[in-house]
């Protein structure tokens, strides 16, 4: 269909567009773009879209002609914005290393051969990209973790890790927005909260988006809790200029 793009029929209502199988902001940037030229032209036929780190779902309200629909893509794509059609923000997250909320931080400093100070420290100094929404409503997956952190999963995953529990997976690192199961080791705690039905937008951040950790003191941590329990905490956050 297009150069470098795959086209895919996905059930009788959608279409799965790929791209180069790698990730890269480069890419999930370009993805962003040609969903907004999209959903520009397209709104009354597309009912949902969903993105992945290297895809786009786009899902019609009705049955379509697949050839002509991605003769339609095609043209749509060729004219569309090199130039980003979204604001992105880099977020500011609080959060405390305290071994009381990261209680894997102290293992992960052997498993890795760097103190905890120098594990928070390669953790909390990256820009990181917000690639999709995916697992859990609110669970961002995040591109850039420095590859001194890469590390396996756990063998035996917790049943309960905590909400707002940081945590590094293999080459990824990301918060649980709410309890659940899961496989990472856990480093820190967040007292924001990544996905609250009551809010306009669910989940403030979105895929392009990038987010930085800022570490916290355990005092701090428990304020800013208290803050965001009576609504006057407000995320800390920057305009993205390209």
């Amino acid at each position: 269909m297009i150069k470098e793009i795959k086209s895919n029929r996905f059930g009788e209502k959608a279409i799965l567009l790929t791209w180069k199988n790698e990730i890269s902001p480069k890419i999930i940037e370009d993805i962003n773009n040609f969903k907004s030229s999209i959903l520009q032209k397209k709104h009354t036929q597309i009912t949902d879209f969903i993105i992945g780190y290297n895809s786009l779902l786009l899902k019609y309200n009705d049955d379509f002609n697949f050839s002509q629909e991605i003769e339609e893509l095609k043209n749509l794509y060729e004219k569309r914005n090199l130039t980003s059609q979204n604001i992105k923000f880099c977020w500011e997250i609080p959060v405390c290393y305290n071994t009381d909320f990261g209680f894997d931080i102290e293992n992960l400093s052997e498993k890795l051969n760097l103190s905890v100070d120098e594990i928070i420290r390669k953790h909390s100094s990256v820009d990181y990209t917000v690639y999709f929404i995916g697992f859990l409503p609110g669970f961002l997956y995040l591109g850039g973790l420095n590859t001194f952190l890469e590390v396996n999963r756990k063998a035996t995953p917790l049943l309960n890790v905590p909400k707002g529990s940081v945590a590094i997976g293999g080459k990824q690192t990301g918060i649980y927005p709410n309890e659940s199961a899961g496989g990472w080791h856990i480093i820190g705690r967040t007292p924001i909260n990544f996905f609250n039905l009551e809010n306009d937008l669910p989940c403030f951040a979105k895929s392009g988006d990038q987010l930085r950790f800022k570490p916290i003191s355990l005092k701090e941590f428990k304020r800013i809790e208290v803050e965001i329990a009576l609504s006057q905490y407000e995320i800390t956050k920057t305009v993205i200029h390209d």
